[in-house]
């Protein structure tokens, strides 16, 4: 878990805020100093270095309905405090899913702060009409108003501007391990979430369909944007060099599962100075669903690829169908080590393509979490079916995109137990 170096409160942190916050640290510590840490730790280790034990198995709680998960007030926040409750948040998330949903999660020994980095952004977000089904759920429909129109309105997206004080980190360290006074260890982390989506972010501001017919009717228009966008990323990439408040990510996770390998930092590394080719990068382009692979080259990836040249291990996708574009990806993407899936690829093909050169991130449909009536068993044989069709291959198994478990969270805790027996199975 990494928590921002968020300011506390002028009036400081009430006495209250404290212990119920040094409770939840000291039973994340705990938990932390089990033997099975370790023990997942080199089966995540072995699989990210092509020498896979068996299946590995995460759940992405960043991407869970948490309006829907809570079971005996585990969930509800005591804190008085805005600073308390952001940070208890995110402390009882993290122990309901080791209490719940496991899969094979790794839980940090430490309470990490973040670098107060000052960053002025690209000047320009989205702006959109909002649908909801559900008020408690964050997952809404969203209609991008369209602010891109054509090469005029490029420069709109703004190259950031990065400004850091050390010193103010060291204060926000300080404030922290005040707070939880010993009962779990706090500590510097610098920036390791080296996963950018320029195109995640480029329609927003163009429109979906607007763009994609722009690549076929105005592509120079198209690629002089990407241009654009790929430089902006850059130089804030190279500003987090510059002011030296990077962070390995060999231990992180950038979408998939943990990272743990030990080829990464490489044998010139200097502790004191971390750069991009000591760490994991990744790319996506989502939206390319449907774009053909000669497409997505053209318009994706040879952009993307001035960003993954800078790492030492990179991982590309998300959600995208990428069964048909794994030679584009191949052939273009430096130290590629991982590959995301779509639920709805063709998986034989699929795993043809991807064969045992890179670790398959394969995603479960979360549709099975959504039906009018919870089947287990369901669950069980399709997970079976899918990973006999990936025998061999070296597999995390990914469950994200959460929209809904119809508020029985028990769905989900029945899912990442029984992917976990399939899985073991497999072994």
């Amino acid at each position: 878990m990494a928590n921002s170096a968020v300011a506390q409160p002028a009036s400081g942190v009430p006495d209250k805020d404290k212990r119920i916050l040094r409770e939840l640290g000291k039973r994340k510590a705990e938990i932390a100093a089990l033997p099975i840490q370790q023990e997942r730790r080199e089966l995540w280790r072995r699989l990210n270095q092509l020498d896979s034990v068996r299946p590995m198995v995460y759940v992405m709680g960043s991407e869970t309905p948490w309006n829907e998960m809570d079971v005996n007030d585990e969930l509800v926040l005591r804190c008085e405090s805005q600073w308390g409750r952001n940070l208890e948040t995110a402390l009882r998330r993290e122990l309901y899913k080791w209490d719940h949903m496991q899969g094979d999660m790794v839980m940090d020994p430490a309470i990490e702060v973040l670098p107060p980095v000052r960053d002025t952004g690209f000047g320009i977000g989205e702006k959109v009409d909002v649908a909801r089904t559900d008020a408690a759920n964050d997952v809404v429909s969203r209609h991008f108003q369209i602010q891109i129109k054509d090469e005029g309105d490029i420069e709109k997206i703004r190259v950031p501007e990065l400004t850091f004080e050390p010193a103010d980190w060291d204060r926000s360290v300080a404030q922290y391990r005040e707070v939880f006074d010993n009962a779990i260890q706090v500590e510097k982390r610098g920036i390791w979430m080296t996963s950018i989506a320029p195109w995640d972010f480029l329609v927003r501001l163009t429109g979906v369909e607007e763009v994609l017919l722009d690549m076929c009717e105005r592509p120079a228009y198209v690629h002089r944007l990407m241009d654009w966008t790929t430089n902006a990323y850059l130089r804030r990439l190279d500003q987090w060099e510059e002011l030296n408040v990077l962070s390995l990510n060999n231990d992180h996770r950038l979408g998939g599962g943990p990272q743990y390998t030990n080829e990464l930092p490489p044998p010139d590394f200097n502790p004191g100075k971390v750069r991009t080719q000591d760490m994991w990068g990744r790319t996506m382009s989502q939206i390319f669903s449907a774009v053909s692979p000669a497409m997505h080259e053209e318009f994706a990836l040879q952009y993307e690829c001035r960003w993954l040249h800078r790492f030492g291990l990179t991982y590309y996708g998300c959600c995208e169908p990428l069964d048909r574009k794994v030679e584009i990806l191949r052939k273009n993407v430096p130290n590629l080590r991982k590959i995301s899936m779509s639920p709805w690829v063709d998986l034989d093909l699929a795993a043809k393509n991807v064969g045992t050169d890179y670790v398959f991130s394969y995603k479960h449909s979360p549709a099975v979490l959504a039906e009018d009536k919870w089947d287990p068993a369901i669950v069980r044989r399709s997970l079976q079916q899918d990973l006999k069709r990936l025998r061999g291959l070296h597999v995390e198994i990914i469950m994200k995109d959460i929209s809904t478990v119809r508020y029985e969270p028990k769905r989900l805790w029945d899912w990442a137990q029984i992917a976990r027996e399939v899985a073991e199975q497999c072994a």
